[in-house]
């Protein structure tokens, strides 16, 4: 898959005085079915994770808390995102590197 498939993807919002609430469904919000989750935390600042891509893996990355950037790199192209919203998230493609920052 090229890289222009990976993009930005918003998820609901769903407001209330209470709490907002967010949910990802498998096919209805992203472009796979989910098989497993990952968090990643207490990353020290200016800490570098990923680097690698899979041959097979899609991925959706969503910002929980805070904010980083990620730059994608398919071998020939690169693009950079800002997630910084935990109602967006970020669509990799298979054999697409994805390097957080």
């Amino acid at each position: 898959m090229p890289l222009e498939d990976c993009r930005m993807i918003e998820l609901p919002k769903i407001h209330d005085p209470h709490g907002n609430l967010t949910f990802v469904e498998n096919s209805s919000q992203i472009p796979f079915e989910m098989q497993r989750v990952y968090y990643v935390y207490d990353v020290p600042g200016g800490a570098e994770r990923g680097g690698h891509a899979h041959k097979g893996l899609h991925q959706f990355i969503v910002a929980m808390s805070g904010s980083f950037d990620i730059t994608l790199d398919d071998g020939k192209n690169k693009r950079k995102f800002h997630l910084a919203r935990s109602y967006y998230g970020l669509y990799v493609c298979p054999k697409t590197n994805a390097s957080f920052t």
